[in-house]
C-alpha cells in the first residue's frame, strides 16, 4: 500500500485501462444526459468504434459491409440519444443497435444471395494452398455459427468477438445475466460438436 502511496505521489498513474474505460463511458453518459450529443457520438465513435467493427466484421464477414454497419450504427445511436435511459453500459446499449442492425443486413443479403445463386459465378479462385486452407477454416466456422439458432449466435459473437460481459450481453440482447450465460454455453456446445465432426 504505501508503495501505491508514493506512485501517486510521484505523480505516476496507477488507474487501470478498465478504470479509464468506465470513465470514458460515464463521460459519455453525463454528455447524453445534457443533451451534448454531437460530443457524446464522437467519443462513442472513438471509444467503440473499432469494437463494433470487429463484431459486424464477425456477422458479416466483410470489411466493407462491417464499416458501413459501424457506421449506421453510430447515426442510429446518434437518433435515439434523446431516449437513452441509462439502464446498462453505453457500451452494452451500443452493442445491442449493432447486433440488430447486423441481424437485418445479414437476412437481406441472405435473400439477395439466395435469388442470384442461379447465376454462374466464373471467378478466378486463388489457387495457393495456404490462402485456400485458411478460406476453408474460415468458412468452416461461419457455417458452424450460421447453423446455430440467431439468438445464440448473437449471444456466442457479442460475449466473444465484441468483448462484451455477460451482463452486457443480456443488456445486448434484452435477456437476463442467467440467460445470456445459458445461450453462450449451449452456443460454444454446439459449435465444438460440430466443429469437432469435421
Amino acid at each position: 500500500m504505501a508503495a501505491g502511496l508514493a506512485l501517486v505521489g510521484a505523480g505516476v498513474d496507477t488507474r487501470t485501462e478498465g478504470d479509464a474505460r468506465a470513465d470514458e463511458a460515464r463521460a459519455i453518459e453525463g454528455l447524453i444526459g445534457t443533451g451534448d450529443f454531437r460530443e457524446a457520438l464522437s467519443r462513442c465513435a472513438k471509444a467503440y468504434a473499432m469494437p463494433l467493427g470487429r463484431l459486424c466484421m464477425a456477422f458479416t464477414g466483410s470489411q466493407a459491409e462491417s464499416e458501413e454497419l459501424v457506421q449506421e450504427t453510430l447515426l442510429a445511436a446518434f437518433d435515439a440519444f434523446p431516449q437513452y435511459r441509462a439502464e446498462g453500459s453505453v457500451k452494452a446499449w451500443l452493442f445491442g443497435i449493432a447486433r440488430r442492425l447486423c441481424g437485418r443486413h445479414t437476412e437481406l443479403r441472405a435473400r439477395r444471395e439466395a435469388r442470384l445463386r442461379l447465376v454462374h459465378d466464373t471467378r478466378p479462385r486463388p489457387d495457393a494452398s495456404e490462402l485456400a486452407a485458411e478460406r476453408e477454416r474460415a468458412e468452416r466456422a461461419r457455417a458452424a455459427l450460421s447453423r446455430l439458432k440467431p439468438s445464440e449466435r448473437e449471444a456466442v459473437v457479442l460475449r466473444f468477438e465484441a468483448g462484451l460481459s455477460f451482463k452486457e450481453v443480456a443488456i445486448a440482447c434484452g435477456i437476463d445475466e442467467a440467460a445470456a450465460r445459458k445461450r453462450v454455453s449451449r452456443a460454444l456446445s454446439r459449435l465444438r460438436a460440430e466443429l469437432g465432426e469435421e
